[in-house]
């Protein structure tokens, strides 16, 4: 297994950092603030292939997500408000409360296309006390310092500060990073705890050795990370956005707090997905949730499959029309399987077929396991579908591939023939669509064609497989 490591700007081989082949793998989660868009999912989809091909090349994963509802200001230059107050304040509720709605939303968009839930979750509210305790630490070391409106890190005690972006500290001395808060030493240093406002009361404060306040955005991470991690670990994945100021500020602390300590091996960074040549954000409020995509009648894993077409460190756009492309797409690949596994018997492979399905594999694997390159893994998959491998084994291949693609074939098979058992088809349907099949073998595909919609203006749906076709009732 092969990956793309931000720090060093390669693509390496995946080597657990520790003995054994256990993987500790963290991942930036979502801030509970609003809806998560389908920008979002576009992450975790892609985070649940790379979790899922590292189980499958046998290693075995410790996957830790954390929950942001506390401290990610809508700055990077450690200025304006939290975002969990300007949700709170949006839509009329306690940020208790829009952080519990907000997550419930997240989770439910990640079933929804089938991505694994962690091993372990884990919430900024819920570990106050072992940030708290990271930032004495690094007090202890000398890298702190304190302002009217917060503790923050000195980046100048840090002198490889940037390494991960690639960072001219110099240039950034000159302002050309973030504007200046008042009384920072230098436009790289950043907060680790700020101080409630005297004018305003949060609905999310603590106590701490410094005063009345609150975590900054970076500390969680680092904090939970190291807490489920241990002070070092193999994996770190986020958004590209996440690169130039989050993860960077993250290796500071978390290094400065170990004594150097090399924090993450491995940094996998995901690009965005855009709408109209844009990103996909809710600033921009031209973001899109799973529930438009549900409420317009496509599949989830319609979403899915849309996503493997791109390599993860690519952009893609967005559009209803290749998600409907998907979308058809993804149902051609159930009926075809459905029509596979209902085939009776096993035929016996000639050594030419069995050469066959394991070029397949290894080509899919190959192309899979170098960087997740799923657009070339994919287009292996249809190439298979449409050789003269037997039909069972290129159900069974089918279903191999699918443990890391994650469509969820083999399930969406069976609810589909589930279907057709629960549900007969009336014979005046029955008798439509062999007359249809029947056109279609003599070429007459202008009757093929009325008798297709007269079977669907009867609240019916035929779709043709290797097998033959498949009548279904229209859902």
């Amino acid at each position: 297994m092969k990956i793309y490591n931000t720090f060093t700007r390669s693509v390496e081989e995946v080597v657990p950092l520790h003995a054994g082949n256990n993987i500790g793998l963290y991942a930036c989660g979502p801030t509970v603030y609003d809806y998560a868009h389908l920008g979002h999912l576009r992450k975790y989809i892609m985070d649940d292939v790379l979790i899922r091909v590292l189980r499958h090349s046998g290693l075995t994963v410790t996957h830790v997500m954390n929950i942001t509802d506390v401290g990610h200001l809508v700055s990077d230059a450690d200025e304006g408000e939290d975002k969990m107050e300007k949700g709170a304040r949006k839509y009329g509720k306690s940020v208790w409360d829009i952080a519990k709605e907000f997550e419930s939303f997240f989770w439910k968009g990640l079933d929804a296309v089938g991505v694994s839930r962690p091993d372990i979750s884990c919430r900024a509210t819920d570990h106050i006390a072992e940030q708290i305790m990271l930032i004495q630490t690094l007090e202890k070391r000398g890298f702190t310092y304190i302002l009217d409106d917060g503790l923050y890190f000195d980046t100048s005690k840090f002198p490889e500060y940037g390494q991960l972006a690639k960072l001219d500290i110099e240039k950034l001395k000159a302002g050309a990073r973030v504007e200046m808060v008042h009384g920072k030493k230098h436009p790289t240093d950043f907060a680790l705890w700020k101080f409630s406002s005297k004018n305003e009361k949060r609905q999310m404060e603590w106590d701490s050795p410094w005063g009345k306040g609150f975590p900054g955005w970076h500390i969680e991470c680092s904090a939970m990370s190291m807490k489920y991690l241990g002070d070092q670990f193999d994996v770190h994945t986020g958004g590209i956005d996440h690169i130039p100021v989050h993860h960077t500020n993250e290796i500071a602390q978390s290094e400065a707090a170990t004594g150097k300590k090399p924090f993450v091996k491995y940094w996998v960074h995901h690009n965005f997905l855009r709408v109209d040549g844009e990103k996909m954000s809710k600033s921009l409020n031209n973001f899109y949730t799973i529930d438009d995509v549900i409420q317009k009648g496509f599949s989830p894993m319609a979403l899915r499959l849309l996503y493997l077409s791109a390599h993860y460190r690519d952009e893609l756009n967005f559009t209803w029309d290749t998600l409907a492309a998907s979308q058809t797409a993804g149902d051609r690949l159930v009926q075809m399987a459905s029509g596979w596994k209902k085939e009776e018997g096993r035929t016996e492979l000639s050594g030419e077929k069995l050469e066959k399905i394991e070029e397949y594999r290894s080509r899919f694997f190959t192309a899979i396991e170098h960087d997740l390159h799923t657009p070339e893994a994919v287009a292996v998959l249809w190439e298979m579908t449409k050789s003269n491998i037997p039909s069972k084994d290129k159900y069974d291949l089918l279903c191999e591939f699918d443990e890391v693609l994650g469509l969820g074939i083999a399930g969406a098979v069976s609810q589909s023939n589930g279907n057709e058992k629960k549900v007969p088809v009336p014979q005046d349907i029955a008798k439509l669509a062999t007359q249809r099949w029947q056109a279609k073998q003599t070429k007459d595909f202008t009757i093929a064609d009325l008798l297709r919609k007269k079977i669907e203006d009867n609240g019916w749906v035929v779709t043709d497989n290797e097998a033959g076709y498949i009548v279904k009732k229209k859902t």
